[in-house]
């Protein structure tokens, strides 16, 4: 591993060419906010609003502001989406909206709580940012808000039929202990430690099938498995994102033995499951039991499940100085940037098939927008700043 190769791909990656594609096409100067849903040169092509990309921008922009350069204009743009969130994106019994017309209007509410989820983590990026106590506040509040719509039956409309086939997915445990993390970074009370604790214990006891060496996607209430479509499907992607949220969290406790085993575990079994050994890249969708996947796009290379494989595998190479991880960093990371960057336009193509041909050219969309990417960028630089030293 030579950080002196890869620091600079994602520091200028990030700072000259994916957040300056955001901040020239999406803002939205005349209704607030921002319009995502762009072409490949950055003109738009709806201008219906996310929600949830809103949060994403705005913890950012943010972020970048905190731990990169304290430049007025992240901290302005993120004080912009973040006023029309606040403006528009909550509906009157304390829920968000998923989507909003370009003025604002609501689209669509689901039953999901990802809009909250990002606006927790976009309250405590910009109140640390900006010195903002009310922020931070709102960020605590929104969280505990939101884990009460989760843990009271009845708050949610259910995703099935009570008592037919009751089930849970690894979103809602993973996106709560990356919140939770975000969130301790501006508030350092026993509660979000125990919460963190509580994910962690959920996501080994309940979702790690040594059978199938496997992070599972859909398991019974308790962790049962489920020998059906859904509770067979594996995405290794998301596995491979949830993997180092745990490394994360054992860098974070002096490489604790317990987590370091958990998140190495994790990301192995997925590596296994996503890497596709005929055309490189992580693949979308596994079925368990080898039988045939049934969504259409399973074989897609998508650009997120790159990113956080990139990420992971360059995290769990710091973390224990094994080799693997810096060969397969190495193979994750030219087979990406090998396919995945725009360098006509800038940014990066989302969608590819599974040899690598461009499926469609959209920059942006309801589920693609500045996160994955610059996420992705600004985590490995930093990590390749304290590898180099």
């Amino acid at each position: 591993m030579t950080p002196e190769v890869y620091l600079p791909v994602y520091r200028d990656g990030l700072l000259r060419d994916v957040v300056p594609f955001w901040i020239d096409h999406s803002v939205d100067r005349e209704n607030g906010g921002f319009i995502f849903n762009l072409n490949r040169d950055g003109s738009v092509i709806s201008t219906d609003k996310s929600v949830w990309i809103h949060g994403r921008f705005v913890w950012l922009l943010s972020t970048l502001y905190s731990r990169v350069e304290a430049r007025e204009e992240w901290l302005a743009l993120a004080r912009h989406g973040l006023d029309f969130l606040e403006k528009y994106a909550f509906d009157t019994d304390g829920r968000m909206f998923f989507s909003l017309t370009r003025e604002g209007k609501p689209l669509r509410k689901r039953r999901y709580v990802f809009s909250e989820f990002f606006a927790i983590a976009a309250y405590a990026a910009y109140g640390k940012a900006a010195g903002d106590a009310a922020a931070v506040q709102k960020a605590i509040d929104l969280f505990h808000f939101t884990m009460n719509q989760l843990e009271t039956p009845g708050l949610l409309p259910p995703k099935g039929i009570p008592g037919t086939r009751d089930s849970k997915g690894l979103s809602v445990p993973m996106i709560t202990l990356v919140t939770a993390q975000i969130l301790r970074e501006v508030c350092r009370e026993d509660w979000i430690e125990k919460r963190i604790n509580q994910v962690i214990d959920e996501l080994e006891k309940d979702f790690l099938n040594e059978e199938f060496q496997a992070v599972m996607e859909v398991v019974g209430p308790n962790g049962e498995f489920l020998d059906n479509l859904d509770g067979r499907l594996l995405n290794p992607g998301h596995a491979i994102e949830a993997a180092w949220f745990v490394l994360h969290e054992a860098k974070f406790k002096n490489k604790d033995p317990r987590l370091l085993k958990l998140g190495l575990k994790m990301l192995d079994w997925s590596w296994n499951w996503g890497w596709d050994r005929e055309y490189g890249g992580i693949i979308y969708f596994r079925d368990c039991k080898h039988l045939p996947p049934t969504e259409y796009w399973h074989d897609m290379k998508f650009w997120w499940p790159q990113c956080e494989a990139i990420i992971a595998n360059l995290l769990a190479w710091q973390l224990t100085g094994d080799q693997k991880y810096a060969h397969q960093h190495r193979m994750i990371h030219d087979w990406t940037y090998g396919r995945f960057p725009d360098h006509e336009y800038g940014e990066w193509m989302g969608y590819l098939h599974r040899d690598g041909r461009l499926s469609t050219p959209v920059k942006g969309n309801m589920w693609k927008g500045p996160f994955h990417i610059p996420r992705m960028q600004l985590y490995c630089w930093k990590l390749l700043e304290e590898i180099k030293g």
